[in-house]
């Protein structure tokens, strides 16, 4: 008599499926969260970041700083970022920086983030010094839009900052 190896007893499909669907349902749950509401933008400061010499001429670059700060009665986590950088009179994008806002560990009611630096990767070059730059005829001014998201819902904006016309080192 030969000896037969005891049978695995393997999970079915259909199961492993209505598993994954409950799964997925518990961590969506919850209250959807009016970010419009819940955050407000604060503490903000904006101007042209001075990047260096970049292929042997002087680069500005659009920055805004700033905190968010929690105005609801519960504690958020998990909200990402989109800053949009365009320039004035224009309706395309120029650049734009995603980011976390709030990390999973969360804020409390009440509460406001760290300072939160965000610079476009795009900006203006030149050969004259750094502050004539924000003088030449040709500079446009920009501004920045800030908007937010928590889990799938929908893209927010918190808010519309012009860039101040001043030059930042750090």
């Amino acid at each position: 008599m030969r000896a037969r190896a005891p049978r695995v007893r393997r999970p079915r499909l259909r199961s492993l499926f209505v598993l994954a669907l409950v799964l997925g349902g518990t961590a969506s749950c919850g209250p959807p969260v009016d970010l419009e509401a819940s955050l407000k933008v604060a503490d903000v400061a904006t101007g042209w970041f001075d990047e260096g010499i970049v292929n042997g001429q002087n680069k500005l670059v659009p920055s805004i700083a700033f905190t968010l700060i929690n105005q609801s009665d519960h504690r958020l986590s998990s909200v990402q970022l989109n800053v949009v950088f365009r320039r004035a009179g224009e309706a395309d994008e120029w650049d734009a920086a995603y980011m976390r806002g709030i990390d999973t560990d969360g804020l409390e009611p009440g509460a406001s983030t760290a300072r939160l630096v965000v610079r476009a990767k795009l900006g203006y070059t030149g050969d004259q010094p750094r502050a004539e730059m924000l003088q030449h005829p040709q500079f446009v001014d920009a501004k920045a839009r800030i908007f937010a998201k928590h889990g799938s819902a929908q893209w927010v904006e918190l808010g519309d900052f012009p860039i101040e016309r001043q030059l930042l080192t750090r």
